[in-house]
């Protein structure tokens, strides 16, 4: 969330853009909306061939850059030297493996043929289709054996639809979007460029992209590598604070809002605040002139369904569970939040207590994000009785006891479990509605079940998966792992409306532009190889790179880096050494 845009919808009565800002600020955003404009004509006017050189062109212009953008993140976060990989992977890496798919979508339309041509369409639960996005190659095959990802249309959608809608605004040659307003993140650096490139090829926008203030460092770094787009006048990047992000928003010039951020800041910009905002929600009348989409965030579930774990299994898990609420020191809007376990499950005290013991393991890291104390603090005042860990505040939420961690997204170090009866499929339909009801915001669920466990569900499984209302579901990986995947969509749950806005309206990434897309569903690996392979699982990846206790992390994810711009073949033998020294 952007605490500082936050702050400049506090105030009262409306003002103009040149009453908040300083001379200088309005040349320099009437400097970029020209440049926009004149940009979104020109993207409009360019045939596919030459969109496809220009985004090749920022392809290469992120890779030149890598270095210098995963070290300005780096700094940026004082983010350890052993978890360094966190800001390649979830910097250039994934902005480079979007670019690649986005350009492999537009030579399929150039060809005549839909960017699909060649996935795997299947049906899936309740008259949806499912389009295979990972793996999309025999490399990725390797790199992630025994990782897959599904994009799940809405119901009713059959595969022939599918394929002949799949290229949204890169179908429409010749359309103008106008100029939309990026509201970038401040956890994560590759989210506002990411947001960028869909708002160019989904849609047919020039972008402007705001920085929050946690990443104005970045600036110069982004510029650079993503100057192509920069010098075609489709993408600027401006820097400052809460009173440049509210002008903007109010700035005729913009068709278009992408928000990554707090509900919260949302219904600020779109209500107003205090009285004015009651008063527009009860009239229909958004302050907010241009139509919005946005990214909020939530209370994350991890559904462990109980199973007969070996000890290295408990541990694993452990280590799991802490990556997804840990990595990038718990700021993220998908963090694992809620962890939600079987009272009958026998192994649930010694799961709890590889857990506690991974949490002490971990070298201590400092939060870095805004106002993070703060929300600490109110989840210590909530819950007296929390376990205090090296890296995180332990809570067990009970039935009659406060809620607050269901409702309440701490975006940092705050782990909660809780624990419903059941076992099996019982088990997992009831986490499944506890998720639902229980928990604020549908963008991302997870769910850890042992193989043999799932395959006694046989087809129920599936069904089950297609209760769960979240925008990506993760089956043995982390919902962050779809964030990575190009060609998965990103986003929360349809259904969401400016007044209730829950996780956000919209989807974002989908390098395949694949419409009326409902949500990506995950699946990974139970056990790291070898374990998995004695175990009776046809996977042989390792402990994935992003985990925290991956000893190679780091190493792995340069090289991810390094390879991904051109996919050479013989860097694969030092990516796949690398991560099996993880």
């Amino acid at each position: 969330m952007d605490s500082q845009l936050e702050e400049a919808f506090m105030g009262q009565g409306k003002t103009t853009v040149g009453d908040r800002l300083g001379a200088a600020e309005v040349r320099e955003i009437d400097t970029a909306f020209s440049a926009l404009s004149a940009g979104a004509q020109r993207w409009a006017q360019a045939d596919l061939a030459a969109r496809i050189q220009l985004l090749t062109a920022t392809r290469d212009g992120v890779a030149a850059h890598a270095a210098a953008w995963a070290e300005a993140a780096i700094a940026a976060k004082a983010t350890p030297a052993a978890l360094a990989g966190e800001e390649w992977l979830s910097g250039p890496y994934c902005v480079i493996a979007n670019l690649n798919t986005l350009i492999g979508s537009l030579e399929a339309l150039a060809r005549g043929e839909s960017p699909l041509a060649g996935r795997s369409l299947h049906s899936a639960p309740g008259g949806r289709t499912a389009v295979r996005v990972l793996p999309t190659s025999v490399q990725e095959q390797i790199l992630l054996h025994g990782f897959s990802a599904e994009v799940w249309t809405a119901p009713g959608v059959d595969a022939e639809r599918v394929r002949a809608d799949a290229g949204l605004g890169a179908r429409r040659l010749g359309e103008n979007g106008g100029v939309g307003l990026v509201l970038g993140a401040g956890n994560i650096s590759a989210i506002g460029p990411l947001d960028v490139l869909y708002e160019i090829v989904a849609h047919n926008r020039a972008a402007l992209l705001k920085l929050n203030p946690t990443f104005a460092s970045l600036a110069p770094v982004l510029e650079a590598a993503l100057a192509p787009l920069v010098d075609f006048g489709v993408l600027a990047i401006l820097n400052g604070g809460a009173a440049v992000g509210a002008a903007l928003t109010e700035d005729e010039r913009v068709d278009h809002v992408h928000i990554t951020g707090s509900a919260i800041t949302h219904d600020r910009i779109v209500w107003g605040d205090g009285e004015e905002a009651a008063e527009r929600r009860a009239a229909g009348t958004p302050k907010l002139r241009a139509p919005i989409t946005s990214e909020l965030g939530g209370v994350a579930p991890i559904i462990v369904v109980p199973g007969r774990w070996s000890t290295a299994d408990l541990r694993f898990q452990a280590e799991h569970v802490a990556t997804m609420r840990l990595h990038n020191g718990g700021h993220n809007c998908i963090a694992g939040q809620a962890l939600i376990l079987s009272a009958d499950w026998p192994q649930r005290e010694a799961f709890l207590a590889q857990l506690r013991t991974v949490l002490d393991e971990l070298p201590p890291r400092e939060s870095w994000y805004p106002g993070t104390a703060t929300k600490i603090g109110l989840a210590e005042a909530t819950y007296p009785e929390a376990e205090h860990h090296r890296n995180v505040l332990l809570i067990e939420v009970t039935p009659d006891g406060p809620q607050d961690l269901c409702v309440t997204e701490y975006f940092g170090p705050v782990l909660g479990h809780t624990s419903l009866p059941g076992d099996g499929e019982a088990f997992l339909a009831a986490a499944i509605a506890f998720a639902n009801e229980r928990l604020d915001g549908t963008l991302g669920a997870n769910i850890l079940i042992e193989p043999r466990q799932r395959a006694r569900m046989g087809e129920r499984f599936g069904e089950l998966l297609a209760d769960l209302r979240y925008g990506t579901i993760a089956v043995n990986t982390w919902t962050a792992f779809g964030f990575l995947t190009p060609g998965a969509a990103w986003g929360a749950f349809p259904g969401h409306t400016l007044d209730a806005v829950g996780s956000g309206i919209g989807t974002v990434h989908n390098a395949f532009l694949i419409a009326d897309v409902e949500r990506t569903v995950l699946t990974g690996p139970f056990r790291p190889s070898p374990r998995s392979l004695r175990a009776g699982e046809l996977a042989i990846s390792p402990k994935p790179a992003w985990f925290l206790t991956a000893r190679t992390g780091a190493e792995t994810a340069v090289r991810l880096t390094d390879w991904a711009p051109q996919r050479r073949w013989s860097a694969l033998p030092g990516i796949v050494l690398s991560a099996l020294r993880a």
